[in-house]
């Protein structure tokens, strides 16, 4: 390939061929025009501004403090560093209570530079995803262990561990695809449970303490760097044992998703 050969764009449809072929996907938390064009020359295809930068650059103890001013920032600092990763913003806490308030946070996130959205939640946000995906806005709907509805759950704990939830979880996967859901994201579930719901339904499936099985992986960009000051089960310092650096460390990360190398049995729940 030529210096002048542009790589080509992900997109959506980039992602629903990888899970059409088996091919596994790595995706990324950035907050930064500097990462993102890092993260792009490893190879990373999908990056993730997630509201979790309330917690690794706020200094939060949870992703609620995050606003719609922060994630609109920081959208756009991605997207000035971004070369050809598809870009998921998230919807922080409370930003999508009503129709209304839906449509013009999600309009606010793509004009900043975001391809997709996220929103957390099962059956309940069947219609909002629809409402979104009639307008033209993908979405990826996050399910399992939703931070946004820490205060709820009562921790961090993992999803879908008896046999009744998994199945409610199973039955919401499917009702959010039918809804129009681009992509599922599935955080803190066992692995048995993942892997049944990325062979069930027909779009890309991204993990995080999910297992191996699912189309992608994600991790915190601080976490996979070791930097972050608390370190889950599921998340490998890649840093650790990297002789080139953080862009050293990335490049092995995409490398252990691809070859289904990471997560490990070490970083799954059963």
């Amino acid at each position: 390939m030529s210096a002048q050969t542009k790589v080509r764009n992900v997109t959506v449809a980039t992602l629903q061929r990888m899970k059409q072929e088996g091919e596994k996907f790595a995706c990324l938390t950035a907050y930064d025009a500097c990462f993102a064009g890092i993260l792009c020359d490893a190879g990373v295809e999908v990056i993730l501004i997630g509201d979790s930068l309330g917690m690794v650059l706020q200094g939060h103890d949870s992703t609620l403090p995050v606003t719609m001013d922060d994630m609109i920032y920081h959208t756009e600092c991605v997207k000035r560093g971004n070369k050809n990763a598809l870009l998921i913003a998230d919807l922080p806490f409370m930003s999508y209570s009503s129709e209304v308030q839906t449509l013009e946070n999600a309009a606010s996130l793509m004009r900043a530079g975001g391809h997709m959205v996220k929103l957390e939640g099962g059956a309940w946000i069947a219609n909002t995803t629809r409402l979104l995906a009639e307008r033209g806005i993908p979405v990826c709907a996050h399910m399992g262990l939703t931070p946004q509805s820490i205060n709820r759950i009562g921790g961090f704990f993992v999803q879908g561990r008896d046999t009744d939830q998994a199945q409610a979880i199973l039955d919401e996967a499917k009702q959010l695809q039918d809804a129009g859901a681009s992509v599922l994201l599935l955080e803190c579930v066992p692995r048995a449970l993942a892997k049944k719901i990325t062979e069930t339904v027909e779009i890309p499936v991204i993990g995080i303490g999910a297992g191996p099985d699912t189309t992608g992986q994600v991790m915190v960009l601080h976490d996979a760097l070791g930097v972050s000051p608390i370190t889950p089960r599921f998340v490998k310092n890649f840093l650790l044992d990297s002789s080139a650096g953080i862009p050293g460390a990335i490049k092995a990360y995409v490398e252990a998703v691809k070859t289904s190398a990471f997560p490990a049995d070490e970083h799954c729940f059963d």
